[in-house]
């Protein structure tokens, strides 16, 4: 029988299958790495813009916006090319700096910052951290921390300060799925990267619908017309007034295989349908029996993160079906006061309390009770089984024995990489 190998953090986990029970759901063959050439001659042909070198002049200052330790898109070949540019232009490199988009996630580390950007460039240019949370605010002061721009349909519009501050702002993102926004990168970079607890609450409330208890119409996976989260996304990012955008698409190295840059909107649309072109996956019947990799680190940091390939694997498994989750979560849950939304009876007791007091990471935890209401899931991962049975996930030590254990006439998925995909039913 042939072996398969599959991403479990920065290790993997291999197993035989049984090529008349699985079927492999993976995109096309991975492509290899674009050469820094290759990458300067994208830089030259922007989408609907003009070049770097022409709208940015020297003596200008530049902030460059760039993903947290939750992504990979291959951020270090891209910032040291700007960063060189920039520099032949005529900016000098204290007109330079760089921010990391946490939103609400935890604080980048000075070692993930070496990681994500190189030790050339943390040694040469003034890195900034983002905190969504004002202190100021909270005791009712005006902030120091977030430029207030008034509210629009509802939403209060607050973004790092630092983001006036510049004269130019260059935001550096990946492309790939997300479960409601449709895609991450692009706008993501400033709303929620850059925007206050408050903005971005507002904003992810908007996925969800408390008259139906669901998740609200075109809110979903690989959509961007008409989908609520991602307009308000993008009006809340209209502020920053983006002067240059990147958006990279990797393979399983974390290298760039593709770059599509220029217009902040023009050119994440241009990725988004290009990702989705190559990403997508057909199947003709849902399956009683899907197993699912998360694709390794980043992508398994911790459980927030790691459910987005859960979300895949719920379009590919049969209701009442298994699913198998690989998800190593080194680094936990994602939010310390996740697990408390668990004490919900149900899927929609937890929909209720999410309604009464909307919290960013509580419809996370309502996507993933009713997937363990649907579903029967077994997670391998470093998480206690005490935390895991709180989920109503049932933790497993052995993908092999727990493979033994079932029937060979069940037939199955497996999913190398579910952060990565869009499983469709042609069917339905």
């Amino acid at each position: 029988m042939p072996t398969i190998n599959l991403k479990y953090g920065k290790s993997q986990i291999s197993f035989d299958y049984d090529e008349n029970q699985f079927e492999i759901l993976e995109s096309a063959q991975e492509k290899s790495a674009l050469s820094d050439a290759e990458l300067s001659e994208k830089f030259d042909d922007p989408i609907d813009s003009k070049p770097i070198e022409e709208l940015i002049n020297s003596g200008e200052t530049v902030l460059i916006v760039v993903p947290d330790a939750t992504r990979n898109v291959a951020c270090a070949s891209i910032v040291n090319l700007l960063v060189r540019r920039l520099i032949a232009n005529g900016t000098q490199p204290f007109e330079i700096n760089i921010i990391f988009a946490t939103g609400i996630h935890r604080r980048v580390t000075e070692d993930e910052k070496r990681e994500i950007l190189s030790p050339f460039i943390v040694q040469r240019i003034k890195i900034l951290d983002h905190k969504a949370k004002d202190l100021m605010q909270i005791a009712g002061l005006d902030s120091k921390h977030f430029t207030n721009f008034g509210e629009e349909n509802g939403v209060p519009i607050e973004l790092n300060r630092v983001l006036s501050e510049f004269d130019h702002t260059i935001i550096v993102g990946g492309i790939s799925f997300h479960y409601f926004a449709g895609f991450t990168g692009g706008r993501k970079l400033i709303c929620p990267g850059l925007a206050s607890e408050k903005t971005i609450s507002a904003t992810h409330a908007l996925a969800f619908d408390c008259e139906t208890k669901s998740r609200r119409e075109n809110v979903g996976t690989g959509i961007l017309k008409g989908n609520a989260v991602h307009e308000a996304f993008i009006e809340v990012a209209k502020h920053a007034k983006p002067t240059f955008s990147f958006n990279t698409i990797v393979n399983e190295h974390g290298e760039a295989t593709e770059m599509f840059c220029g217009d902040w909107i023009a050119a994440h649309e241009t990725a988004c349908e290009f990702y989705a072109a190559e990403n997508t996956i057909e199947i003709g019947e849902k399956r009683d029996l899907v197993i699912v990799s998360c694709g390794g680190f980043p992508f398994d940091i911790n459980l927030i993160q790691a459910h987005k390939a859960l979300e895949s694997a719920s379009n590919a498994c049969a209701d009442g079906g298994t699913i198998i989750f690989l998800a190593e979560c080194g680094d936990g849950l994602g939010r310390y006061d996740f697990l408390e939304w668990f004490s919900a009876e149900s899927s929609a007791n937890l929909a209720e309390k999410l309604c009464r007091n909307y919290q960013v990471n509580g419809q996370t935890a309502w996507s993933l009770l009713k997937k363990a209401e649907r579903f029967q899931i077994k997670i391998i991962t470093s998480l206690s089984e005490s935390e895991t049975q709180k989920m109503r996930l049932e933790k497993i030590d052995s993908l092999d024995k727990i493979l033994s254990e079932i029937s060979k006439s069940e037939k199955g998925y497996i999913i190398p990489f579910g952060a990565k995909n869009l499983i469709t039913n042609r069917l339905s």
